[in-house]
């Protein structure tokens, strides 16, 4: 009964076949939750498959309804002793639209694919492949020790994928239910696949329409051009102001206060990003200038334009358009004033001439920005067990550069929050082809089984 124990049952679960079959069942069940068709499977993942998993580990299970919801949330708790540590697992049994037609020939999202060393399947990478790591790990330590050592919480969603609609709901209903000491869990990319990665809170991301409606209808753009605004070149011109040519955002309260954090720099320093093979080339000279790669995307804001529309872009016509859109976002990171985001738009452009462009948020939910300090002792015991359990040295990261629902862990339930990615930049989440590969996911078994191996005797004072 010993940690190195724990991590070779860990193994052999995986080198044995059984952690694929247990992938590749999962990974069949097509969880779309952004296709209404699908909702029944979303259900079904939860019942037909978790459900059982769980209850073979002395779970117990029940199924929580929330109207706003796109399906139903999987609760499971094991209680070993009320006196004991307890950690809260989440994850999402959702994924994107499999886009069936755009996969390389021979492989299909709905069925596990080993090719040229990687596992194919949606959802491998975002999220089924994640939770079924650390709850394969889970399985290990109970298995060698004959307990956990500690109580489990889990919290399964299927709706993160459109924006984990009902979740802060759930939470705040089921606050008691919950309490927990402590939030692990999974999701999102390690910036360098090699090495174990700890990150303690998420960028926000905030999406908004800016547009100008001018007038019914286009108008010949030989007899009226020149005579009529041009809502396009207007739009244009507006949104030029919110960042410099090279993507420097202009607004001051879309800027963190205090500039970046000297915890954050720190944390940051020496990190390489490793975005995969087929990863376009970094733009060095673009946002924030004098920042690295790393601090941009980890400790700063980013603004896109996500898509614009004037006219009729597949089939133009000699009209002057009568109308101009975009949808923009905004990646913001503690510091900045969530509620300010819109307000603070609509101020800078009344302010440089343009109080006729009209800015409407967005109807997807927005992600507050999240970040643990990195002082807690969460962190520091997570970072020691990892380094035990791999040959790599751990990364800490201050944060995600992408958004996930953390508030609902970190505010509502005000649980410290330690995320431990197995995934990594390369693995075409939310795009054809999504992948990792299988050592990535055997690694993680170890080091998961390691630090959940690790908490009973993490010296941590119950809260």
């Amino acid at each position: 009964m010993t940690r190195d124990a724990a991590i070779a049952e860990a193994l052999h679960h995986f080198d044995s076949g059984a952690f694929r079959a247990d992938l590749a069942r999962r990974i069949a069940i097509p969880t779309e939750s952004q296709n209404p068709a699908r909702a029944g499977d979303l259900r079904r993942y939860l019942t037909e498959d978790l459900t059982p998993a769980f209850e073979a580990l002395g779970f117990s299970c029940r199924l929580i309804e929330e109207p706003k919801a796109k399906g139903p949330f999987l609760y499971a708790e094991r209680i070993e002793d009320p006196a004991l540590l307890t950690v809260f697992g989440y994850g999402h049994g959702d994924v994107i639209r499999g886009l069936e037609e755009q996969w390389k020939d021979g492989l299909d999202p709905w069925t596990l694919t080993e090719r040229g060393g990687l596992w194919y399947g949606r959802g491998i990478a975002d999220n089924k492949g994640q939770h079924s790591v650390n709850l394969a790990a889970q399985a290990a330590v109970l298995k060698t020790r004959g307990k956990l050592g500690f109580n489990a919480k889990w919290l399964i969603e299927t709706g993160e994928e459109t924006g984990s609609a009902g979740l802060r709901e759930v939470c705040r209903a089921h606050r008691d239910l919950f309490r927990s000491d402590v939030l692990i869990g999974s999701d999102g990319p390690r910036p360098d696949q090699m090495r174990p990665t700890i990150y303690l809170g998420t960028r926000g991301g905030a999406s908004f329409d800016v547009f100008i409606d001018a007038r019914e209808g286009g108008h010949h753009s030989g007899n009226w051009g020149g005579l009529l605004s041009s809502p396009a070149i207007q739009l244009v011109h507006a949104l030029s102001t919110i960042t410099s040519p090279t993507g420097e955002i202009l607004i001051p309260e879309w800027r963190p206060k205090g500039g970046l954090p000297a915890k954050v720099r720190e944390a940051l320093a020496g990190l390489e990003l490793d975005m995969g093979e087929d990863a376009p080339v970094i733009d060095p000279t673009w946002s924030e200038p004098g920042f690295t790669g790393p601090e941009k995307v980890f400790g700063w804001c980013a603004f896109e334009i996500l898509a614009m529309e004037s006219g009729n872009p597949k089939g133009p016509v000699n009209a002057v358009p009568p109308s101009a859109w975009a949808r923009c976002q905004l990646r913001f990171v503690v510091g900045v004033e969530m509620d300010d985001i819109i307000p603070a738009l609509r101020r800078h452009l009344d302010k440089h001439g343009f109080g006729y462009v009209q800015v409407e948020p967005a109807k997807e939910e927005v992600f507050p920005a999240t970040r643990l300090d990195p002082d807690n002792p969460w962190v520091s015991f997570a970072l020691g067990s990892m380094r035990r359990s791999s040959e790599a040295e751990p990364l800490l990261l201050p944060n995600l550069g992408g958004s996930l629902p953390n508030d609902a862990f970190s505010d509502i339930l005000a649980l410290p929050t330690v995320w431990v990615p197995h995934s990594y930049n390369g693995c075409s989440q939310h795009a054809p082809n999504e992948h990792l590969p299988p050592a990535l996911l055997r690694e993680a078994l170890a080091v998961m089984a390691g630090l959940y191996w690790d908490i009973p005797e993490s010296g941590i004072a119950k809260g």
